[in-house]
């Protein structure tokens, strides 16, 4: 399924602070805690603790978001399908990249060992 420009834009222009209360309640209603979240989040960008809440705070977008990140270099093998969309084949890289933070936030309120989520 080929994601269209529509919706990649939608995606870019998406706050990241408008989305993490879904994560956080997502993982919790799954007995997994927002710990766990921050360590996935920091895996695939390298955003410590501190560093997300102050992109939570300045609401940046998710453009902004990953412009700042830097890419864990595993980050590659992350594949699936995540919201109707198989990971390998989007073609937008910033798309790609909210959809790899979607299918690791999955993988963690399903239950996933976190170093298969870390893809140790």
């Amino acid at each position: 399924m080929k994601t269209t420009p529509e919706h990649d834009k939608r995606i870019a222009k998406m706050t990241f602070a408008s989305v993490y209360p879904h994560y956080v309640t997502k993982v919790e209603g799954k007995s997994r805690t927002k710990e766990e979240l921050h360590q996935v989040i920091e895996w695939l960008t390298g955003f410590d603790g501190k560093k997300l809440q102050k992109l939570i705070d300045e609401k940046v977008t998710f453009e902004t978001f990953f412009d700042e990140a830097k890419l864990n270099p595993n980050a590659h093998l992350i594949t699936g399908v995540i919201c109707g969309y198989r990971i390998e084949e989007i073609e937008n890289p910033l798309t790609k990249k909210a959809r790899y933070l979607d299918k690791l936030i999955d993988e963690l309120a399903k239950g996933r060992k976190m170093e298969k989520i870390l893809r140790q």
